[in-house]
């Protein structure tokens, strides 16, 4: 398994390893061990899984409270990731970065996005439908939870939505209520 640094403190993308032959492929996506020599979490407390069609976008969501670290996987389809750095002590607050996660062929390495805890997560759907699992590391806790607008200016996230062929995404009724990151009630600081 490898473990790749991203352009965010802590963010990781992670390869497992996959061994194939002309029946298939079979690859250990999480090891406790190998996640622990890595520096990554060992403890996941709920796996939650979201099936999306074309244009939909999820986010920017995050919780106070009951913070949660995400390990995510996309099990088909395509989609553009995207994690924002709330932490008020880290010297890339404010910054975010995207990932365009796909289910893999037999000939592409699996790719798993860690997210840590304090921050936002979002992403794009870019396939016709795609499914993603994610493991959290603490549980849903409504009474944390928040959200910032997918389209905030301060955060200028380039969204790839010129994808999307002039449609919109499609966003929630709460995500349209998501705050600015201005206003955004952030994690406190360290």
């Amino acid at each position: 398994m490898q473990v790749l640094s991203t352009a965010l403190k802590d963010v990781k993308l992670v390869q497992p390893r996959r061994f194939g032959d002309s029946r298939g492929w079979f690859a250990e996506v999480f090891n406790q061990s190998t996640f622990s020599t890595a520096g990554l979490p060992t403890q996941f407390v709920q796996d939650n899984q979201s099936f999306s069609v074309k244009g939909v976008l999820r986010g920017l969501h995050y919780q106070l409270g009951q913070p949660q670290g995400k390990l995510v996987r996309v099990l088909s389809g395509h989609i553009w990731d995207v994690a924002v750095d709330l932490r008020r002590n880290s010297p890339d607050f404010g910054k975010w970065a995207g990932f365009h996660l796909k289910a893999q062929s037999a000939d592409d390495d699996l790719q798993l996005l860690w997210i840590p805890e304090g921050f936002a997560h979002g992403f794009l759907v870019l396939s016709d439908t795609a499914e993603v699992l994610y493991k959290t590391t603490n549980l849903y806790y409504p009474a944390g939870e928040r959200s910032i607008l997918w389209n905030d200016p301060t955060l200028n996230i380039s969204w790839p939505v010129e994808a999307l062929n002039g449609t919109p995404p499609s966003v929630s009724a709460k995500d349209e209520r998501g705050v600015l990151f201005t206003a955004a009630d952030l994690p406190p600081a360290e």
